[in-house]
């Protein structure tokens, strides 16, 4: 996440937000985002929604995810805003929306839907988690 530039901006049990500020190396040809980098976005988001739910030790790891394009991406910043569909076991779905943002409004740009599955987290990662 640090890598590409992705930011927390919230976090509550199911629910997560994550923005992305624009950068000439996150745009296509259009000068809109790219749709990789779109998705990405929402990937961790669903992540983080599914994950903050989840006992300690556990961590949401992608088992599909699907993402409709719905208008450009040309804004500010992206912000995705996922949350928790609903967890059974250890298969959770959550939804996805991605917003580019202006000065002034947000336009729903993406939608998405990820299944993840709750899987031991690494005794490393673990510590770092803790």
């Amino acid at each position: 996440m640090a890598a590409a530039g992705f930011r927390i901006v919230a976090i509550k049990p199911g629910h997560a937000e994550i923005a992305l500020a624009r950068r000439d190396d996150l745009l296509q040809f259009f000068g809109h985002f790219h749709g990789g980098i779109i998705s990405a976005l929402a990937d961790h988001a669903a992540g983080i929604a599914i994950t903050s739910g989840l006992p300690k030790g556990k961590i949401g790891v992608t088992v599909e995810i699907k993402v409709n394009f719905l208008s450009p991406a040309d804004g500010i910043e992206l912000i995705a805003r996922a949350k928790t569909l609903k967890m059974s076991g250890s298969i959770g779905v959550a939804t996805v929306e991605v917003f580019s943002r202006s000065e002034t409004s947000e336009t729903l740009c993406a939608f998405g839907t990820s299944t993840m599955r709750a899987m031991d987290l690494p005794g490393e990662l673990l510590q770092l988690r803790a």
